[in-house]
């Protein structure tokens, strides 16, 4: 099952924000202050059951800080609730870890009177805890009261129009402030910094009177509108993923500028942070246009 996504820069940003020193961490997680620089640096991870403290070092919830999409398997439940593989041996009242780490490898469940102790340590009921067994044997069985999948429609964002003039204007609504053609044709002409986009071609291509154009026309028109060319090219899922993903991390930067009120705007750990994933977005659409079936 997915581990918990740990973000260099997240943490870093948030230690911050919360005027806290890297020492600060450390003490609150058990470790140096340099092995917290280490992860902050990116030259090193935190083994994943020491997220939960970290979290609550830096005052963030943990499904916020670390996300971590699927639902848990054994490893994952002990993970969270912040043990150690070799702390289960106390849990199951064992001479080694051999139990635990067999069930969390999918090799033997766990026998039956070691489920209540761990289920009691790891804050969930029996019935959680097998559950989470039972996908680290491979079965990802659903929660009980998980809810059926909604139908998607185009108004929760989810399914992208499929023409070139519905997607030009699905981008449009996105934007914070409303953008004539005019200012979608010079916005794209200085960030590509060419003479591309006019204000009738601009008019065309969202009505639809134009729908035949270049990569290049294609390309000044992703820039005016904070996305990728691919995104015209293509309705395939995964381009929509990373458009989504584009616009929401555009989103929340303009809500973070907004309440800072400094002169200065955004931190330039901040901005860095901004630049690495739009890059890390676009690579994405890039990858999957040459590697369509990868």
């Amino acid at each position: 099952m997915p581990a918990r996504r740990f973000d260099a820069q997240r943490l870093l940003l948030a230690r911050r924000e919360e005027g806290l020193k890297q020492s600060d961490v450390a003490r609150a997680v058990g470790v140096s202050a340099a092995r917290v620089s280490a992860w902050e640096t990116g030259r090193s991870e935190p083994d994943p059951e020491k997220l939960p403290r970290l979290s609550e070092a830096v005052r963030r919830d943990l499904n916020v800080l670390f996300p971590r999409e699927g639902r848990p398997d054994l490893k994952d439940l002990r993970a969270d609730a912040g043990y150690s593989q070799a702390a289960t041996r106390k849990l199951t009242k064992t001479s080694t870890a051999g139990p635990v780490a067999a069930a969390e490898n999918g090799q033997r469940r766990l026998a039956e009177e070691y489920e209540p102790r761990l289920a009691d340590a790891y804050g969930v009921s029996v019935e959680t805890l097998r559950r989470a067994q039972e996908r680290s044997f491979g079965h990802d069985i659903p929660e009980p009261d998980e809810p059926e999948p909604a139908d998607v429609s185009p108004d929760d964002g989810a399914t992208l129009p499929a023409t070139l003039e519905g997607k030009i204007t699905y981008l449009l609504e996105q934007l914070p402030d409303p953008l004539s053609d005019a200012e979608v044709a010079a916005r794209g002409n200085d960030r590509t910094g060419g003479q591309v986009l006019t204000e009738e071609l601009v008019r065309g291509l969202r009505t639809g009177a134009v729908a035949d154009v270049s990569d290049e026309v294609l390309g000044a028109l992703a820039e005016a509108l904070d996305t990728t060319r691919f995104f015209f090219r293509s309705g395939d899922a995964g381009v929509q993923r990373v458009i989504a993903e584009t616009l929401a991390l555009k989103d929340q930067v303009a809500a973070i500028a907004a309440r800072g009120g400094e002169e200065e705007g955004l931190s330039a750990e901040l901005l860095a942070f901004i630049n690495k994933e739009v890059a890390k977005a676009r690579a994405e659409a890039v990858a999957h246009r040459d590697h369509p079936t990868s």
